[in-house]
């Protein structure tokens, strides 16, 4: 009892109470708060568009991940989320039939713009008129838009039907579509992918597009499709298309952010005559996302490094396409971890993510690790 006495009072004595230490501050975001920081979202695998609830709750989750840019799908399929016009003057349906009576495109810009975050249209299938649907209802109402092989086929490229890139109705109908929603909208963005501008190497051998190589060549298109200047005639002609389409909207809206994001190079010339590193030093584009969709780090940091190297180190408006799910995958938090560590690295300042969904389900990561890898 003594000692008990004894020790309470040498715990009472003159030092007084200990006061803890403060608290260590927050860490601060490693990423450059002016970089990309995208995120794409389909109306395919995803319920994201399909309420306006569902539309606030996925832009608070981008929000909540560090997301500053939506790219949000605005034609696929030879259909737009948002009632078109161009759409139903071309097919006679002017909007995907589950979003009737709604504007999801709309609402999405409404709720982001709120959030801070910049919204995109994306256009997902560009010159693509449709899946595994023998062309779909463009073709089936403008049979002399189709994309023809060597053969004289429909161009058919992994599921994916083919309008004609060469020709000048197929360019004015995507010109007045993406227009259309420059001028109606309050976009912040628009952007195409691997299929704008684009077009399969199989391609080219329509009546009109052998026609026009002949009087351009003196020659008829050679029966080796990946012949070189057979090649890079055709991506000559999307990149002319490109500079064509930047130019019109830039003209509606000045400030708009024009952006692409095409297959890795030279994959993207080599099969859908994509010339990607010529629209980056051309400034044809305000951004460009490769998308550099590996399974294992070796292989994604070989590809990193070959986009690099394609546009000699001018990366300031090159950001890679990251994939973080696709059907049952789901990247893990190392690989994920791994992935922007590379792009850090190799001087990437951001990426965009593909797709939302994967986003949402891996927001521990987005929250907890993403700002802060250096």
């Amino acid at each position: 009892m003594l000692a008990c006495l004894f020790l309470a009072s040498c715990s009472k004595g003159g030092g007084g109470s200990v006061t803890p230490p403060p608290p260590p501050p927050p860490p601060t975001p490693a990423w450059d708060v002016n970089a990309y920081r995208g995120v794409w979202i389909t109306t395919t695998a995803s319920t994201a568009l399909d309420s306006r609830d569902n539309i606030k709750q996925t832009v608070l989750n981008c929000k909540t991940g560090g997301i500053n840019h939506i790219f949000v799908v605005v034609y696929n399929n030879a259909r737009t989320i948002y009632p078109s016009q161009v759409m139903n003057g071309v097919i006679g349906k002017p909007q995907l039939e589950r979003f009737v009576g709604r504007d999801p495109l709309q609402e999405i810009i409404e709720e982001g713009r709120a959030a801070g975050i910049k919204v995109h249209a994306w256009f997902e299938y560009g010159f693509s008129s449709s899946f595994s649907a023998n062309g779909g209802p463009i073709i089936a109402a403008k049979p002399n838009w189709a994309a023809k092989d060597i053969g004289g086929q429909l161009v058919v490229k992994n599921g994916f039907d083919w309008l004609n890139a060469f020709h000048p109705e197929v360019q004015d109908y995507m010109i007045s579509l993406i227009k259309e929603v420059v001028t109606n909208y309050n976009i912040d963005g628009v952007q195409g992918d691997d299929r704008l501008p684009a077009c399969p190497s199989s391609s080219g051998y329509d009546t009109y597009t052998a026609a026009l190589y002949k009087a351009e060549t003196g020659q008829d298109p050679p029966n080796n499709e990946k012949e070189a200047n057979w090649i890079n005639w055709r991506a000559k002609k999307l990149n002319a298309f490109l500079k064509r389409l930047r130019t019109e909207v830039k003209a509606i809206k000045p400030g708009l952010l024009f952006t692409m994001s095409p297959s890795p190079y030279p994959f993207s010339l080599n099969e859908y005559l994509q010339a990607w590193p010529t629209w980056v030093d051309s400034g044809y584009v305000d951004a460009v996302f490769p998308q550099v969709y590996r399974y294992d780090l070796a292989a994604y940091t070989a590809t990193l490094i070959q986009q690099k190297n394609a546009v000699n180190g001018n990366i300031s408006n090159v950001y890679p396409g990251v994939l973080v799910k696709s059907g049952s995958y789901v990247a893990t938090d190392v690989f994920l971890s791994q992935m922007v560590q590379a792009n850090r690295n190799n001087g990437y300042k951001g990426e965009a993510w593909f797709f939302y969904e994967g986003v949402k389900e891996k927001i521990p990561f987005f929250q907890g690790q993403y700002p802060f890898i250096k």
